[in-house]
């Protein structure tokens, strides 16, 4: 089977399966988006959705955010992983954002990852989720599930795998592969046990066929 016929059989089968795929962060605007990703680095979906109300019930934008100092953050987060880091970056984060950005979350994601406590992925998330730009973000979700499937070779590391799925996924269907491939490794593909039975990736997928020996 060629890479390109991989890529196809996966998309389709996505596209008929899980045709509407979305973040499971709720939030009502870019700089609501841009604080969960930041708190949800090691930490997962369920946790951050329950941080967020009260945090930006207080700090609802860049503004008021800015005036706030990590401590102040700190109160509202400490159940996340890595709290004191995490508030800082907030806090340096909204203060740039209101400095250089008007308080407005800029949609390159060069720009974004200006941005304290926004890296590569974090920024890729904000410019595809928001602003439906063709970048994929990879996560450990991403990064797994892609390699396990076939669809990426020899990638070391996120940036590898995030070329290699650029360059064979039609840009328009990134934004919503980047959700597919999460959902799946969260759902479906686990790092640990995978429900391989329940996986209709499974007749093409090369962790199964050789019984998880690629890992």
């Amino acid at each position: 089977m060629t890479i390109r016929e991989r890529f196809d059989l996966t998309i389709n089968y996505f596209l008929i399966n899980n045709p509407v795929a979305e973040t499971e962060l709720i939030y009502r605007d870019p700089f609501e988006l841009i604080v969960a990703v930041i708190l949800s680095a090691q930490c997962t979906d369920k946790r951050v959705n329950i941080i967020t109300p009260p945090l930006l019930e207080k700090y609802p934008d860049a503004v008021s955010m800015a005036d706030a100092e990590p401590e102040d953050i700190f109160g509202y987060i400490r159940s996340c992983t890595y709290p004191n880091n995490k508030a800082k970056h907030l806090s340096g984060m909204s203060k740039m954002l209101v400095k250089e950005f008007g308080g407005i979350v800029p949609s390159d994601p060069e720009l974004l990852q200006r941005l304290p406590g926004v890296g590569r992925k974090t920024a890729n998330v904000v410019a595809s989720v928001i602003f439906k730009k063709p970048v994929m973000a990879v996560d450990t979700h991403v990064f797994r599930v892609s390699k396990r499937i076939g669809l990426v070779i020899n990638a070391k590391t996120p940036l590898q795998a995030e070329l290699q799925l650029s360059k064979n996924i039609p840009s328009g269907l990134i934004p919503d592969a980047h959700h597919w491939f999460i959902l799946h490794g969260r759902y479906v593909c686990k790092a640990r046990n995978p429900l391989c039975n329940d996986c209709g990736l499974k007749i093409f997928c090369k962790y199964y066929l050789n019984r998880g020996k690629m890992e």
